[in-house]
């Protein structure tokens, strides 16, 4: 006789991320169909049981509000930007009660910064979007933080978001139906490689800029993982291996634009990132960014963006922010 089937309730923060959210519900559907019996069953749930939107502007029906008396073995908070003042009181007191009745707490992209504010990850591993782990790091620096795409720690579930909730599904089916039943829901959805949680979150920089040489990749991540504090020209070109030279003329056949401005460019996209989803002052951006003031953050971003950070900030609307072209100019 098949079990009784394990409930999983969707929480919905206002915002959430609807491919988040369909990349962690659909494999549940699958996983039914392809074991032939209901194994999983799943509602969503919103503050007070009514609609809510996401990120792209759908609105979606919620099942339950958070005062309900749900038997959940499984809770998912589903977000995505837009979570730098969430500190609703009421869902912290719901996630604890959960936890308190030995419900399994996950979630997905976001949703990790709102686990942490309620107190739910104390002595756990956790992951979060990469865009956010500086800002995760610094809010939470005694919390254990990884890069892993997804980390599955006792009775934390927490996941970078995006496709890689799917990955982490994929665990969870696999945990509990064998490896066979999550290969099985895997093809479902051509997910023709079941990802580790240890995979990296984001995709190498050659496959994100359209090149192949080496040197230049090492250049480019040395760049991102060099924004606060920027490296000179003369040190990239060192680390690569090459000449300063020899590093300008990459970058012009490439990208059509020096070293310099490349990395101007790249810093000034992550104090835009930092402008949407993060409370910390223009000022500190500046700081985070590699930048010597707000005055000189500013007059980079209006050169570049034709915009100010102030007003960048006040849309908090990714469809209101200037656009940069990154994409690789490819030469043959």
């Amino acid at each position: 006789m098949n079990a009784e089937p394990q409930d999983i309730g969707f929480f919905l923060v206002p915002g959430f991320s609807l491919m988040a959210l369909s990349s962690a519900s659909e494999p549940l559907r699958a996983a039914n169909r392809v074991m032939g019996y209901e194994a999983y069953r799943w509602s969503l749930i919103s503050i007070d049981g009514q609609p809510v939107q996401a990120s792209s502007g759908f609105t979606i029906i919620a099942d339950h509000s958070i005062d309900q008396d749900l038997k959940l073995s499984l809770a998912v908070v589903v977000s995505s930007l837009d979570v730098a003042d969430f500190r609703n009181q009421r869902v912290f007191n719901w996630l604890r009660s959960l936890a308190h009745n030995r419900c399994r707490l996950g979630a997905i992209s976001t949703g990790t910064f709102l686990l942490a504010r309620a107190g739910l990850l104390a002595g756990h591993r956790c992951t979060i979007h990469w865009e956010l782990l500086r800002d995760f790091a610094e809010e939470f620096p005694e919390i254990e933080l990884t890069r892993d795409l997804f980390c599955i720690d006792r009775n934390r579930l927490t996941c970078a978001g995006g496709t890689a909730a799917l990955d982490l599904m994929l665990a969870l089916i696999s945990e509990q139906n064998g490896e066979l039943a999550a290969a099985d829901v895997a093809e479902q959805f051509l997910h023709t490689r079941i990802r580790p949680p240890g995979e990296s979150q984001r995709m190498a920089v050659q496959w994100r800029y359209g090149i192949t040489d080496r040197r230049l990749a090492r250049a480019i991540t040395l760049m991102e993982e060099n924004t606060e504090r920027p490296l000179s020209a003369q040190t990239l070109a060192q680390v690569a291996g090459i000449s300063d030279r020899q590093l300008e003329r990459l970058f012009l056949q490439h990208f059509g634009r020096g070293p310099s401005r490349f990395y101007l460019e790249l810093r000034l996209r992550r104090a835009q990132t930092m402008l949407l989803q993060s409370t910390d002052s223009i000022s500190q951006i500046a700081e985070k960014c590699g930048f010597a003031s707000a005055s000189h953050l500013g007059k980079c971003y209006r050169e570049v963006f034709r915009d100010t950070p102030a007003h960048a900030r006040r849309s908090r609307s990714q469809s209101d922010l200037p656009e940069l072209d990154v994409a690789a100019k490819t030469t043959h």
